[in-house]
C-alpha cells in the first residue's frame, strides 16, 4: 500500500501515547516507515492501512495540527484522536476502552447567552467496526467522552461533570480533533485508553498505567483496521 491509498490517521495528543502505539505495533511485527509532513513527523503502517502522528497537547494545538494534516493529506477519509483518560464511570476499569459516541465541549463557557455545549458525534461506521471486535482481557465501552482543556482532580469535580454532561470518560483533546474534521468534511472518532478515576491521584495514576491503556488501545486498533485493510 502506497501513502497515497492510506485513509486512516490516528493522532495522539502526547510523544509517550505515539510511541507507546508505535511500540506495540512494532512488536506484532509490523513494519514502519517515518515521514515528515513539513515539521509533523508521522509513521506509515501500511499493513494497518494507517498513518500515527502526534496532535498536540490541548484542544487548541490538537485542532491545528489535524487540520495541518488534512490539508498535507486530503486522501485521509477518517482521523482517529487516540490517547488516555479518567473514568467517570464506576463502570469502567483501568486499562479499558472508551469508543466515543460523542464528544462534548465540556469548557465552552458561554455567558450572553444560553446554550447546550457543543457535542460531536462519533463516526457510525467506525463505533460499529469497534463495537463488533472481539473481545480481549478488557472492555470496549462506547459512550460520551467530554473534552476540555481542564486536569479532573477531584471526586468532586469528576461528579460535577459527569452529571452536566452524561459522559463516561474525561480528557483534553477531542473535540479539537472534531472541529477539524468537521470543518474539512472528514469522519472522526475518539478513543481513549483509561489511566485513572480522575481524582487527586490522577498524575500518578496516569504515569503509572500509561502503558497499558495505549498498549489495549494499539492492540483494539490493530484488530479494527485489519479488517479494513
Amino acid at each position: 500500500m502506497t501513502i497515497k491509498a492510506l485513509q486512516t490517521a490516528i493522532l495522539t495528543p502526547l510523544e509517550e501515547e505515539l510511541s507507546a502505539l508505535v511500540f506495540y505495533w512494532e512488536q506484532l511485527g509490523l513494519k514502519k516507515q517515518k515521514l515528515y509532513l513539513g515539521s509533523l513527523e508521522a509513521f506509515e503502517f501500511s499493513e494497518l492501512g494507517l498513518l500515527a502522528a502526534r496532535g498536540g497537547h490541548g484542544k487548541a494545538q490538537f485542532g491545528i495540527q489535524s487540520q495541518f494534516l488534512l490539508c498535507q493529506m486530503p486522501q485521509i477519509e477518517l482521523l482517529v484522536c487516540a490517547g488516555a483518560a479518567g473514568a467517570l464511570s464506576n463502570m469502567l476499569a483501568i486499562g479499558d476502552i472508551v469508543v466515543a459516541s460523542e464528544t462534548i465541549e465540556h469548557d465552552y463557557n458561554l455567558k450572553f447567552v444560553s446554550r447546550p455545549l457543543p457535542r460531536f458525534l462519533g463516526d457510525p461506521q467506525a463505533i460499529a467496526a469497534l463495537q463488533s471486535l472481539p473481545a480481549f482481557d478488557f472492555q470496549i465501552q462506547c459512550g460520551a467522552i467530554a473534552s476540555g482543556d481542564e486536569d479532573i482532580v477531584t471526586v468532586a469535580r469528576g461528579k460535577e461533570l459527569k452529571q452536566s454532561t452524561g459522559c463516561i470518560a474525561v480528557a483534553w483533546e477531542g473535540a479539537g480533533g472534531a472541529r477539524a474534521c468537521n470543518f474539512s468534511q472528514k469522519r472522526y472518532i475518539e478513543l481513549r485508553g483509561i489511566t485513572d478515576t480522575a481524582n487527586c491521584n490522577a498524575a500518578a495514576d496516569f504515569a503509572v498505567n500509561l502503558t497499558l491503556a495505549m498498549s489495549n488501545l494499539a492492540q483494539a486498533i490493530a484488530h479494527w483496521q485489519k479488517t479494513n485493510v
